[in-house]
């Protein structure tokens, strides 16, 4: 199959636009004038359209030259990102790599590590998504992430991953201080809790039937997406649960919030960094070794 568009003929397109001339664009392409004149034309003969007419001295784009160069630019630089992909993959660095960062943590410390990153590597695509639950493992294991930050379950041994800890997490029974468990007799039991709505983060597992964290209610839960809607939805009384520390310090200090003891629940957990054993790009290294040096 002929292709008569071809990434010189694009060149030559872009340079008579930004130039407004084929003499200045033959100077800009370090070619002579007469080979840009045969570019052009050859282009013209072969699609059957005209790209340019003149105006005074300048050289104008036609509309179809118009649209040529507005999707031919968009080809130009896919055909560099392109060429900068495979260099960096015969290398060893990934040109894609996605992040998947369990809703226990915020995003807030992954951006100053990325400014270090695109600082080395602007050119390779990033990106960061959020999973609940057994998401965050699941995305590792189906290869939805390459990286899992945060994964709060105990590793699944044997599934052919690799974990590094990260830090311990604290679970805080949390309501809003209007709410009538804040009038029973601490600690909590299970029995004065059950009675009331839990708010529950929805896992995001998509292959796998969805698991829940610490639900001590018989009543139908209030499902939200993440821990940053959790907390919210605590804050405003629409039901109870528990909660990251780390994540509530704020409500905490502000009253928005009140933690209340509960009796017989485990409140630690230990939470990870997780990617596939056979995993042995350079970006995830970088990544690893970066995110361990955090104190989360």
């Amino acid at each position: 199959m002929k292709y008569p568009v071809t990434l010189d003929a694009l060149e030559v397109l872009d340079a008579i636009a930004r130039k407004g001339s084929f003499a200045a664009a033959a100077a800009d392409l370090f070619k002579v004038p007469s080979a840009v004149s045969y570019t052009v034309q050859k282009l013209e003969q072969d699609l059957e359209i005209v790209l340019f007419r003149k105006q005074g001295r300048k050289s104008v784009l036609t509309e179809a030259g118009k649209v040529m160069l507005e999707q031919g630019r968009e080809l130009l630089e896919a055909s560099q990102r392109l060429a900068v992909a495979a260099k960096k993959t015969h290398h060893g660095w990934e040109p894609v790599f996605n992040i998947a960062i369990d809703s226990i943590l915020s995003f807030d410390f992954i951006y100053p590590v990325l400014a270090q990153f695109y600082e080395i590597h602007p050119d390779i695509e990033i990106n960061l998504f959020e999973e609940v639950l057994g998401g965050a493992h699941e995305s590792i294991r189906v290869g939805r992430a390459d990286l899992v930050v945060g994964a709060g379950l105990e590793p699944v041994l044997g599934a052919g991953l690799r974990y590094q800890v990260l830090r311990e997490i604290e679970w805080i029974f949390a309501v809003a201080p209007e709410h009538p468990l804040t009038r029973e007799p601490l600690p909590l039991t299970t029995a004065a809790i059950e009675q009331y709505r839990f708010i529950a983060g929805k896992d995001t597992s998509r292959n796998q039937a969805p698991q829940s964290r610490r639900m001590l209610s018989k009543r139908p839960a209030l499902g939200v997406p993440s821990i940053t809607e959790k907390v919210r939805a605590q804050s405003l009384g629409l039901g109870v649960g528990f909660l990251p520390a780390h994540r509530i310090q704020h409500e905490l200090e502000q009253g928005l919030l009140i933690a209340l003891p509960v009796a017989g629940v485990q409140t630690l957990e230990t939470i990870h960094m997780a990617w596939k054993t056979g995993n042995k790009g350079k970006v995830l290294h970088w990544f690893i070794e970066q995110l361990g040096k955090l104190h989360f």
